[in-house]
């Protein structure tokens, strides 16, 4: 009995190790960064990746990427206040 669930655990991973070695679509071409611009209508179905923002006290540009609702990938660039500043 052990011995058919270590086997049924290692089929399980060897599926999950090939998936995650398969190379995602927005790393095989070079995705244009597009800058937000105010009003600009955006298509966001879901974010692959968002920034972290910077330990600054002055405004910087960061970059998301993202998926819409056709499954086309973009990276939008845009502008934030870094999380440095005090209120004191």
């Amino acid at each position: 009995m052990k011995a058919l669930a270590l086997l049924a655990l290692a089929g399980v991973s060897c599926m999950v190790v090939a998936e995650e070695q398969s190379t995602p679509a927005h790393t095989q071409e070079s995705l244009e960064v597009e800058r937000y611009e105010y009003a600009m209508d955006l298509d966001i179905a879901r974010v692959i990746e968002s920034p972290d923002i910077p330990d600054v006290c002055q405004v910087v540009p960061v970059q998301m990427t993202y998926e819409d609702h056709q499954g086309k990938r973009h990276v939008l660039e845009y502008l934030v206040m870094g999380k440095g500043c005090s209120n004191g």
